[in-house]
């Protein structure tokens, strides 16, 4: 039986899922996530060693759609992922514009904090996570499209599940791909993928190479590269934020029709960034 705690603005879940196909990876991920900065905080939810943990921002009336948001880690650690580390707080803020923008158009947003900080091989630990926290959402929101954000090796595991059913869109952040990475999970759905030109953590021409053997069975693909910009997503980090959440509303709207009249703020600054009639495979902002 799965392990739960409400409070007010979440539910934590233990995970019990089963291990699931992934592509091996030659590069290194980021190593660096010493404990630094905390989210905010109603994001911190504990739990025992080595048990992920989903964190869910409601939406003002009807759950209509659900994002999920998933954070980065290292090659190989199976040290248990703590709320204090870097990379999962480095996605709460993420998290919160979304919400923001979506909260009355009835989209949650759900906050995975992986069980260990490693990618780990065959063993595709974040990737377990993913389908987990997956299937919570079938049970609880049968139906509704899903909404994948990932930065850096969570943007690896956006893509690789975005095989499963409700997935309607991806947005990878400077994600850890190669030429190992199958493309058939991304097939039909709508996909943006961003990555600074100054990151030395994972390579922007591998992630480039991946967009042009995707694009051919997207539904959408767009692969925008950031002028002066690096792994960690400081420098231009509003422009990140508009492009995800944009992004990410748009194809939301599309999908469920929840908005009259003029297009949320976020959707119509998306809009303005990458017009629609320009498709062309890299954009560079």
């Amino acid at each position: 039986m799965d392990a739960r705690k409400s409070e007010d603005a979440g539910v934590s879940h233990r995970s019990t899922a089963n291990p699931e196909g992934a592509p091996s990876q030659d590069a290194t991920p980021p190593q660096t996530e010493s404990p630094q900065a905390q989210p905010p905080a109603d994001a911190r939810r504990e739990a025992p060693p080595s048990e992920a943990v989903l964190t869910v921002l409601n939406p003002a009336g009807v759950t209509r759609g659900v994002a999920l948001v998933l954070h980065g880690g290292r090659s190989h650690s199976f040290e248990p992922v703590q709320a204090r580390h870097l990379s999962p707080a480095r996605m709460v803020p993420f998290a919160r514009h979304l919400h923001r923008a979506g909260s009355k158009h009835g989209l949650a947003v759900w906050i995975l904090r992986n069980s260990v900080r490693g990618w780990n091989g065959e063993d595709m630990s974040p990737l377990k996570d993913a389908r987990w926290a997956m299937a919570k959402i079938r049970d609880q929101h049968p139906g509704v499209p899903v909404y994948l954000l990932g930065h850096s090796m969570g943007g690896l595991t956006a893509i690789c599940a975005a095989d499963e059913e409700q997935v309607d869109a991806v947005v990878a952040l400077a994600p850890w791909l190669n030429d190992a990475t199958p493309a058939t999970p991304v097939a039909g759905r709508k996909v943006l993928i961003v990555h600074g030109d100054r990151d030395r953590w994972t390579s922007p021409t591998a992630s480039l190479r991946f967009a042009r053997r995707a694009a051919p069975d997207a539904e959408v693909l767009r692969y925008v590269s950031l002028r002066r910009a690096g792994h960690f997503m400081f420098r231009r980090v509003r422009l990140w934020h508009t492009l995800a959440t944009g992004f990410l509303m748009t194809a939301f709207i599309e999908k469920t029709g929840t908005h009259a009249g003029r297009l949320p703020a976020p959707a119509a600054a998306l809009e303005r960034l990458l017009p629609p009639s320009a498709q062309a495979i890299p954009e560079v902002l």
